[in-house]
């Protein structure tokens, strides 16, 4: 094969920060500069790797995609540029700024891995951090910070704009990860046939070995050790989030995390004198997504997308889920694992383990960027283990945007070729789910459910149910304190009761 047209990672780099001094604290650009001269360094030939990027890739920090995380302190216009000028990469002239999506790192990766085997790419950098624990010191501790840089230009946009909830579902609270995923979770625990107190010790021990792992991982943020127990019992310290999720089960976004990888053709890494024993291979890779909206989707129990992903991945790589000796699942969430593991036939108490981080609730969450940790991860393991296999999966949005890769360092016996997404998300795209009623009344049932909290305890429900005809609705309860509270302790999936539509929004009243 012609080895520049093989792509290869070979380089990188995680830098956590645990400052507390704000005034003190590397910025979001420092702290993923820090990453991307880590990554450097770790191929072997620092200044030589950052001289011959062609490409900057950034993934959009949280600040710039959720309205949950605005930063007070300014904002970088072109963050791929003030990064690259920062690590001294004068020869980038690619310069990319993500849109959101957890599964970014692993989709850019594959698309510019397709780059390299069409001559169009030499050498890239991939890179995202998050200074949100820094930010939230500032913020209470009354001190200015200034992350404002304009360096001018546009960067070239990645990924998919688009939000990952409607305007309908807007109009309902359902607005973001902490939303959405409870009314996933509530609709496995139906689909599992649990009660509520089984499921919560079921989420508990699924995490146990998450928290396991990253107690032995000097990077995590959390690094107590958590038992399924502590998971899962609800206090003042643990409270529920969203039901049925208590705080521990939910990523942990307030971190300061940065993490970088690079790629390059076998040829450009010959070159630089990259030594072989840091060459980690992309054997096989996929990328689809379920319908947009939680609304349309066929079911909240399952992932189309998720599968196919799965099933692409080991086709291209011609290795099984078996064949794998690390994983690492996108862990948001305990849904999303368990989605992950029922599609990809992966036991939640698999002896390999889930993750090689510790996963986004203790590891840490840094907002679009944990998969970039996540490879890096796999790419420190492999290399320990010449000749096994790492399988990594993202996920975007709420169970949206499925990527996945296999990594191994084994050199590739054919070239780098992945299917066209197209051709298999179509098959996704055919499956439908319920018709939608935006406006509902009469007879109906709650289909899922979560109640969201705030400092105080109950605020508010959020539920998908059917009307008597079968099509779907989206609704909030009546915000009485002891119906959130009944929600909770009784079992309401399947509650029969009457629904109504006032000023825009779906009221259901339980029987």
């Amino acid at each position: 094969m012609d080895e520049t047209r093989i792509p290869v990672l070979v380089g990188s780099g995680q830098v956590t920060q645990r400052e507390e001094d704000p005034r003190a604290a590397l910025s979001p650009m420092d702290l993923t500069a820090a990453a991307g001269a880590e990554a450097a360094k770790d191929a072997g030939a620092e200044r030589q790797v950052l001289e011959a990027l062609d490409t900057v890739v950034q993934l959009a920090s949280f600040s710039d995609t959720s309205w949950r995380f605005t930063c007070p302190f300014g904002r970088y216009t072109n963050p791929p540029k003030s990064l690259a000028a920062r690590l001294g990469a004068t020869n980038a002239k690619r310069l990319v700024y993500t849109h959101a999506g957890g599964n970014m790192t692993q989709w850019c990766i594959s698309r510019m891995s397709e780059m390299i085997t069409r001559g169009e790419l030499s050498a890239a950098m991939i890179a995202g951090g998050e200074a949100l624990a820094t930010q939230k010191a500032a913020q209470r501790a009354g001190v200015e910070l200034d992350w404002s840089e304009d360096p001018g230009g546009e960067p070239e946009r990645w990924g998919v704009s688009k939000r990952g909830w409607s305007d309908m579902e807007d109009r309902h609270r359902m607005a973001g990860a902490i939303f959405a995923y409870p009314l996933v979770e509530n609709a496995i625990r139906g689909h599992k046939g649990e009660t509520i107190d089984e499921h919560l010790m079921s989420m508990g021990r699924l995490f146990e070995g998450f928290a396991r792992v990253a107690a032995a991982n000097p990077l995590a943020d959390r690094r107590d050790g958590f038992t399924a127990e502590q998971i899962a019992t609800v206090s003042e310290k643990n409270p529920f989030i969203g039901f049925p999720y208590t705080k521990l089960m939910n990523a942990n976004a307030f971190i300061d995390q940065s993490a970088a990888v690079i790629l390059m053709s076998v040829a450009r890494a010959k070159e630089l004198g990259i030594p072989r024993e840091k060459w980690v291979f992309l054997h096989g890779c996929g990328d689809a997504n379920d319908h947009w909206y939680l609304s349309d989707r066929i079911n909240h129990w399952s992932s189309p997308a998720m599968r196919t992903v799965g099933e692409e991945t080991c086709r291209m790589a011609g290795k099984s889920v078996g064949d794998m000796d690390f994983l690492d699942l996108y862990s948001c969430f305990p849904s999303a694992v368990q989605i992950a593991c029922a599609e990809m036939g992966i036991a939640e108490d698999d002896p390999r383990g889930l993750t090689v981080t510790g996963g986004l609730p203790y590891f840490g969450g840094p907002g679009n960027n944990y998969v970039t940790h996540s490879i890096a991860e796999m790419m420190n393991r492999v290399r320990a283990r010449p000749g096994s296999w790492g399988l990594v999966t993202s996920n975007g949005n709420y169970v949206t945007k499925q990527s996945a890769g296999i990594y191994s360092t084994d050199m590739p016996e054919k070239p780098f070729s992945p299917a066209d997404p197209a051709t298999y998300q179509a098959r996704i795209d055919a499956e439908k789910g319920p018709e939608v009623a935006e406006f509902a009344e009469g007879p109906a049932e709650i289909e899922t459910y979560t109640v969201m909290h705030d400092r105080k305890g109950p605020s508010y429900a959020i539920l998908f149910g059917r009307l008597d005809d079968g099509r779907r609705f989206i609704a909030n309860t009546p915000a009485d304190p002891d119906l959130l509270a009944e929600m909770e302790r009784t079992d309401y999936l399947g509650r029969a009761g009457q629904v109504s539509t006032a000023d825009g929004v779906n009221i259901f009243v339980p029987a």
